[in-house]
């Protein structure tokens, strides 16, 4: 066997498999006589067919079989130990002519090669790492919240400002009959609100769903419905009124707060905003790493320049899916996947510099570290290392999660080689100002 590669360019190649009789006569040979030795062909007894009537028979595609297998190894052997970096799998040129009643085969394979590239992830431009903090208002409004969620209920006869009203709202046309609790300040500008002060239990109000609530998505949430239906929708909604409250806001003692955080945990109402504020700030630190995530993404895809095999990508991609696809379809498909795919070789390329991997140890120590923390939400605040062993050990008997654990963990490898490494600058902001910057 003889294996050759033409360079077409920097980023195409072909290789040429040439297989001779002796590469393969001798398995061919081996597959034959075992076949015969179990064939049932009528008029002979069982391992007495006469081998030119097992070949007759089965040859060709035994043959065919042993070719491919040898083709696929030693072509997997070579990429291997030529230490070629290919884009895709290798791609079967056409042969229409191929003579399967030849001694000797050519195969050709089109290749697409990863390019040569360096990455910089301290550039010119600077990028904002965002510090999301709870300011005075929020915390407020955060206390109030739970001051309302731990109030007493009173029943009303009319809706007021402060109302709760749960009732439900129907769309025959659009299938819509869901019943849900609401308050006013969900609902955008003034004319929704007048419409519902003074409003009886019983009484059907009619509400266009275009620009109803401050957040479009809220009309997942009230009206039961995808997000795709969500966006856009223009249709009228009858609202009916099944129930009206308000709530008497409980008190801050410190009753309120073992409720909230155990036996003598908070002790004033300073500790509680204090107590929020920490809470708060650890998932707002979530999503500013998330930011800065996207955004160095961002900034390395488009500063990173390089050249990728777009036409064999796009050739190869007619094949590669679930479903075959046209080369009008592959192009399409290549255009919305190109930013992904580049971004995929710069993570591998840091990772490989800067030598990021994931331990066993480190998907154990995280697993543990998750199950810790799914557990103290049900009370379950200090759990022995059997215990945590044993759950950790299930779960990273699962494949799919070892692989989403895994994925996990190098994401927060690479936001930690961003954080030391990025040119970055620091930004405080808070929560209200970031969400309406950059979710608005």
């Amino acid at each position: 066997m003889n294996i050759t590669r033409e360079d077409i360019d920097a980023l195409n190649a072909v290789v040429k498999v040439d297989i001779a009789k002796e590469d393969y006569s001798d398995k061919v040979e081996k597959i034959l006589s075992d076949y015969r030795k179990s064939a049932n062909i009528p008029g002979f007894r069982k391992g007495h067919v006469p081998m030119t009537m097992v070949k007759k028979q089965y040859g060709k595609a035994v043959l065919v079989d042993e070719v491919n297998k040898l083709l696929q190894d030693a072509l997997n052997k070579y990429l291997t130990e030529e230490k070629l970096d290919v884009l895709g799998n290798p791609l079967p040129k056409p042969q229409d002519d191929l003579d399967w009643d030849a001694d000797a085969f050519t195969f050709e394979f089109e290749l697409g090669l990863a390019p040569e590239f360096e990455v910089k992830l301290k550039g010119k431009k600077t990028i904002t790492h965002y510090n999301i903090v709870a300011d005075d208002k929020m915390l407020d409004s955060q206390v109030e919240h739970i001051r309302k969620q731990y109030g007493k209920i009173i029943s009303q006869d009319t809706v007021a400002k402060d109302s709760e009203i749960t009732g439900v709202f129907e769309n025959e046309e659009k299938g819509i009959n869901n019943s849900t609790t609401i308050t006013l300040d969900k609902f955008k500008g003034k004319t929704t609100e007048k419409q519902f002060i003074g409003a009886k239990i019983g009484d059907v109000i009619t509400l266009k769903t275009k620009k109803l609530f401050n957040d479009d998505h809220d009309l997942m949430t009230f009206l039961k419905i995808s997000h795709d239906d969500a966006h856009g929708l223009d249709i009228e909604v009858n609202f009916t009124i099944n129930e009206i409250n308000t709530r008497e806001l409980a008190d801050l003692d410190q009753e309120l707060f073992d409720k909230l955080f155990g036996k003598g945990e908070v002790t004033s109402v300073t500790e509680l905003k204090e107590k929020i504020k920490i809470d708060s700030e650890k998932q707002f630190g979530q999503q500013g790493d998330q930011k800065l995530l996207n955004d160095v993404t961002e900034y390395l895809v488009e500063s990173t320049k390089f050249d990728l095999p777009a036409a064999f990508l796009q050739k190869w991609m007619q094949t590669a899916g679930e479903e075959v696809m046209d080369a009008d379809q592959a192009k399409e498909e290549y255009e919305k996947s190109e930013k992904s795919m580049r971004y995929q070789l710069i993570e591998g390329k840091l990772i490989e510099k800067h030598g990021l991997q994931v331990t066993f140890d480190d998907l154990k120590a995280h697993a543990r570290e998750m199950i810790k923390a799914q557990m103290a939400q049900f009370g379950q605040m200090n759990p022995s290392d059997e215990e945590l062993d044993g759950i950790a050990t299930r779960i990273l008997s699962n494949k799919d999660e070892v692989k989403r654990l895994s994925e996990q963990l190098m994401s927060q490898k690479l936001l930690n080689l961003y954080k030391a490494e990025a040119n970055l600058k620091t930004k405080e902001i808070t929560y209200d100002d970031f969400v309406k910057e950059f979710y608005s």
